[in-house]
């Protein structure tokens, strides 16, 4: 799995128990895992379709440094799916844990459209392909 992103945990993003809030967590999930499914699948034009159960583990506190970790573990015809795990970057210790999330590639004209990839790319694939 790739820690794609870091956060660190300020006051606005905790909850009244001064821990952080669950749907910033969420928010921050979501946007990395679509920026992920758009260099992956190539088109800028993608939508969330599906998240499995999201297993909270553990929490952070200000002043934490967390890391999103995803990876692709299937490509369909017009879809991504992606796994992710969220981590505490200082102490290793799991915050949250998503086993299935699911981008649509969209076309032009806002239906599911086929992508014709079948395998992660990294970046020195896109830098080699150039």
């Amino acid at each position: 799995m790739n820690f794609h992103t870091r956060k660190w945990i300020k006051p606005a993003d905790l909850n009244p128990n001064g821990t952080l809030f669950g749907g910033s967590l969420l928010r921050w999930i979501d946007e990395e895992a679509a920026i992920y499914s758009i260099i992956q699948l190539e088109n800028p034009k993608v939508v969330t379709k599906f998240v499995s159960e999201i297993n909270f583990l553990s929490s952070a506190t200000e002043g934490d440094i967390i890391e999103l970790g995803l990876t692709a573990t299937h490509f369909g015809k017009t879809s991504i799916t992606l796994k992710c795990h969220v981590r505490n970057k200082i102490t290793r210790k799991s915050i949250l844990t998503i086993d299935k999330m699911v981008f649509v590639n969209m076309g032009e004209d806002g239906q599911p459209a086929p992508h014709g990839k079948t395998k992660i790319t990294y970046i020195e694939d896109r830098f080699n392909d150039a």
